[in-house]
C-alpha cells in the first residue's frame, strides 16, 4: 500500500529553507493550482527497479480525489475514504480493512496533503530544463530536511514548463529501489459521484469486513 500512497502523492505556503527561488516558485504554483480543484482523476504507470534484487515490475493504477475524499487502486489493492471512514480493500486476502479518519493524524493520508507534499519537511532544488517525450520539463530534487525518518533519500519531480503540470515522478529508496511514477491521464474538476468514496460491500462478496 505504501507505493500506492507515493503514487497518488505525486500527482498534483510555507516552502522549506534552503531551497531555491526558481524551484519554490514552480512548487508553489503547483500547490495553488491543487488546492484550487473541486477534484480531479489520475490514471498512472508505476515502475519499481532494483539491481540488487532483479525486481524489475510495472502496475497501473487510478485515482478519484474530491476534497479530503479519495478512491485509489493499483494492483490487488483499493484504498477508499469519505473524509469520515477509510476502507482498504485486499483483494489477495478477501479482507476489508474499516478504520475511522484521525483528522489529527499528521501522517494521515489526507489527498491534497499528499498532492503538496513539497510543502513540509523538504529542500528543494532546481536541477535543469530537460525533456520527455519530447516535451520541456522541469526537473526538480526534493530532499528530506529529516533523512533519517523516511526510507527514502531524493524525489525528483519533472513539470511541464508550458502548464505547470508533473509529467513523472522518481522516488529513489535507502535499500537501491527506484520507483517511477509516469502520469498517463489528469483531469481536473471531474464529475465523480460522493458514492465512489464509499465502500460497497456488493462490489466484493464473500468479504471479511475487519473494523478497528
Amino acid at each position: 500500500m505504501k507505493y500506492l500512497i507515493i503514487g497518488i502523492l505525486f500527482i498534483a505556503t510555507n516552502l522549506f529553507a534552503q531551497s531555491d527561488q526558481k524551484s519554490e516558485k514552480i512548487l508553489n504554483q503547483m500547490s495553488a493550482e491543487i488546492k484550487s480543484m473541486s477534484s480531479f482523476y489520475i490514471e498512472f504507470t508505476m515502475n519499481v527497479k532494483n539491481s540488487a534484487t532483479g525486481e524489475d515490475s510495472n502496475q497501473k493504477g487510478e485515482g478519484f480525489v474530491k476534497g479530503n475524499k479519495y478512491y485509489a487502486s493499483l494492483g490487488q489493492n483499493i484504498l477508499i475514504s469519505n473524509a469520515v471512514k477509510n476502507w482498504t480493500v485486499v483483494k489477495e486476502e478477501k479482507v476489508v480493512y474499516q478504520s475511522d479518519v484521525d483528522l489529527d493524524d499528521d501522517e494521515g493520508m489526507n489527498p491534497k496533503k499528499l498532492m503538496t507534499i513539497w510543502e513540509d519537511g523538504f529542500k528543494n532544488k532546481y536541477d535543469k530544463e530537460t525533456q520527455i517525450n519530447g516535451k520541456k520539463v522541469h526537473q526538480i530534487s526534493l530532499y528530506p530536511t529529516n533523512p533519517n525518518e523516511v526510507n527514502y533519500h531524493t524525489i525528483m519531480l519533472y513539470v511541464a514548463t508550458d502548464n505547470n503540470e508533473l509529467q513523472k515522478a522518481i522516488m529513489k529508496t535507502k535499500d537501491g529501489s527506484t520507483m517511477t511514477y509516469s502520469i498517463d491521464v489528469f483531469e481536473k474538476n471531474k464529475s465523480v459521484p460522493d458514492s465512489k468514496f464509499v465502500y460497497n460491500p456488493q462490489n466484493n462478496p464473500g468479504y471479511q469486513i475487519i473494523r478497528d
